[in-house]
């Protein structure tokens, strides 16, 4: 699989020690950056453009996911979320390492680098890796409504708040 992972300066370490993981786990690694500690960098470039990855590649039919670091993992998810067909979630636990992909497919994760040990990081993001869709109507149906919205701006028939100004 072909996962591509960005953080910014307070996840340099872990991105660099889990490149090494993933790439003896046999999966091909896209760094996305930044390759240098500057404490003054800017993640949102980093992230987006590992979620960009992800979809293209995803697009081609190209299995592929996508990790993101920063000090609490908040921004870098917020910036992975704003690719169209990105599901970005924030996983602190090995239960929401599960969930993001169990019931929402995610393609993405973020993790905070300042609340994890590497080796907790780790076990979350192979998790993560292993873990299927469950494919539950449910999920389906919940997914293709959050798509629905990202390309609509409304979700038919759920009473979805459409901004004036977007009409």
């Amino acid at each position: 699989m072909r996962i591509h992972i960005a953080t910014d300066h307070a996840g340099l370490e872990f991105s660099r020690t889990l490149v090494d993981h993933l790439t003896n786990g046999g999966h091909e690694v896209v760094d996305h950056g930044p390759t240098e500690y500057d404490p003054l960098d800017d993640y949102p470039a980093f992230c987006i453009n590992a979620a960009l990855g992800v979809a293209r590649d995803q697009a081609a039919g190209v299995r592929a996911l996508g990790v993101v670091f920063g000090g609490s993992g908040n921004g870098e998810q917020i910036a992975a979320n704003k690719v169209r067909g990105i599901r970005a979630a924030l996983v602190w636990s090995m239960d929401t390492a599960m969930l993001a992909r169990e019931h929402n497919d995610a393609n993405v994760i973020s993790i905070g680098a300042r609340q994890h040990t590497v080796q907790e990081a780790i076990r979350y993001i192979d998790a993560f890796i292993a873990e299927p869709f469950s494919g539950d109507e449910r999920h389906v149906r919940r997914i293709a409504q959050l798509a629905e919205y990202e390309t609509t701006g409304d979700i038919t028939g759920k009473g979805v708040d459409v901004d004036p100004g977007e009409a």
